[in-house]
């Protein structure tokens, strides 16, 4: 039985689409990059080009629209891949405008093939094959065979062991065209504006011989050029807990007891609570007490940016790098790219701690098209975090409806392994606070309502209030004992 044969796979140079892809691009592939106007079709194309292109390995780069290339390099000259050396040495312009517009497939071909003979490039860009079926839908000529041409087009690609892009505007994936049956690879390119926001989204919808990441992917068009935010890989295989479970001390007297004995490493925990109830306090704690310990942390925040007059520990740890922050503003937001972020900052500090402040901010941050989803991103972010052995806090901000007892707005209380509670109550016309560990995962724990205070050294957890009872009601009444009556 002969051996199969094995197809070399090209880093494609953009950040997040060689994982979204399977591994990378298959070599002498025939693709076609597909999507309406303005949704970035032009700038990957370039973006792969230029990564891809050396003076061994040539690029041959077709434009058929209207405008001359001088124009589109004028914009491409913005992204920072963009390289003027390699222009007329690993990389060649060739503009068919002329030839398109007297709309003769044959010609097109005959132009496309007399130059590849000529430079015998390994990457072919034709920009934008729309042009070309738009204009052999114009004309009469009988010899304007639209798949003849594709299947020719495919074939000599294949032939002269060059790996090709067709670049086309299309609307819509049930266009009837060729060359979608004919193509190895078509990477389709969508945005949408919803309210302020527009969101870009990449699907790989085929991609022959090599298994890719289904689904839509965000992705964002920066200086840098593109960059793809590919989910956050999961190992299926479930780590053991090793045990004694180790413990994570939370820097707060007595919260450690309530736990019992600390957050077991690895666990993700959900600090619920009613504004200013101290839960943005606590996690910055939390990354205090892990620098003392020689741990680094990463905090993500969505509400108000850390400040010296809120806590000048958290601003210090930040300053000396032992604290990374995370704060996207942008309108376009995705849970994929907060993770991409996380997980970068995670892996550059080595970090063990890490601190989502809040998710009330965060389902707010997002853009609209993402917010019906957030309860299962939600739950994908959790898993990846936790899977790469960080310990993470999250906040959320709960309303104190004394009759609703709820853990979180989002109905996530079961996807975290542990939750801290915190509510408000009155007490002869004084508000106080008391706080509960609700749940930790395979872990005896405190069961008691403790109250807490906040001063200029934080949480400080007192005792519980026995005469009291009602206490999760809001306003408890004070307990008559049978010595009352006598």
């Amino acid at each position: 039985m002969s051996s199969k044969v094995t197809i070399n796979r090209l880093a494609t140079g953009v950040p997040g689409l060689d994982e979204v892809l399977g591994g990378g691009l298959p070599e002498f592939s025939f693709n076609l990059i597909a999507g309406p106007p303005g949704c970035g079709k032009t700038t990957l194309a370039h973006q792969m080009m230029f990564a891809l292109a050396t003076p061994e390995r040539p690029a041959l780069f077709f434009t058929v629209l209207g405008e001359p290339p001088l124009k589109m390099l004028r914009y491409q000259q913005q992204f920072d891949f963009f390289d003027n050396e390699a222009i007329n040495q690993s990389i060649r312009y060739v503009n068919l405008a002329d030839d398109t517009l007297a709309g003769n497939l044959d010609e097109v071909l005959r132009r496309i093939v007399s130059e590849v003979e000529t430079h015998s490039p390994s990457l072919v860009f034709v920009d934008s094959f729309r042009s070309v079926v738009l204009a052999s839908q114009t004309q009469t000529n009988p010899n304007n065979n639209l798949p003849q041409f594709v299947q020719q087009l495919g074939m000599l690609m294949t032939t002269w062991q060059a790996t090709t892009f067709l670049i086309g505007e299309y609307f819509t994936e049930t266009d009837t065209n060729p060359i979608f049956t004919v193509a190895d690879g078509l990477i389709w390119l969508r945005q949408s504006v919803e309210r302020n926001s527009m969101v870009r989204k990449m699907e790989i919808m085929k991609m022959r011989g090599q298994p890719t990441l289904p689904g839509l992917h965000t992705f964002r068009i920066a200086t840098s050029g593109i960059q793809v935010f590919a989910p956050a890989a999961i190992d299926p295989v479930e780590t053991p807990m090793t045990l004694p479970i180790q413990r994570l001390k939370m820097g707060v007297p007595r919260l450690d007891e309530m736990l019992g004995g600390g957050l077991p490493r690895g666990y993700s925990l959900l600090v619920a609570g009613p504004s200013g109830s101290g839960k943005s306090i606590l996690a910055a704690t939390f990354l205090a007490e892990g620098a003392r310990n020689g741990e680094t942390g990463v905090i993500a925040v969505f509400e108000q940016r850390p400040n010296r007059s809120q806590n000048a520990t958290l601003v210090d740890l930040i300053k000396c790098g032992k604290v990374s922050l995370v704060d996207s503003r942008a309108p376009d937001l995705s849970i994929d790219e907060i993770v991409q972020q996380l997980l970068s900052e995670i892996r550059r500090l080595n970090a063990t701690r890490v601190v989502i402040d809040s998710l009330s901010g965060f389902e707010l941050a997002l853009a609209p098209t993402f917010r019906a989803d957030f309860r299962e991103s939600l739950s994908r972010m959790v898993t990846a975090l936790t899977r790469v052995g960080v310990s993470v806090l999250m906040t959320s901000e709960l309303e104190d409806r004394y009759t609703d007892l709820r853990f979180s707005p989002y109905g996530t209380a079961f996807l975290t392994d542990a939750i801290i509670v915190q509510r408000y109550i009155e007490v002869r016309s004084r508000l106080l606070r008391i706080m509960a560990v609700v749940k930790v995962r395979a872990s005896a724990h405190c069961d008691e309502l403790r109250q807490y205070h906040i001063n200029d050294d934080g949480l400080q957890i007192g005792e519980m209030l026995p005469d009291q009872e009602g206490l999760l009601g809001g306003r408890p009444t004070t307990r008559h004992t049978g010595s009352d009556n006598v």
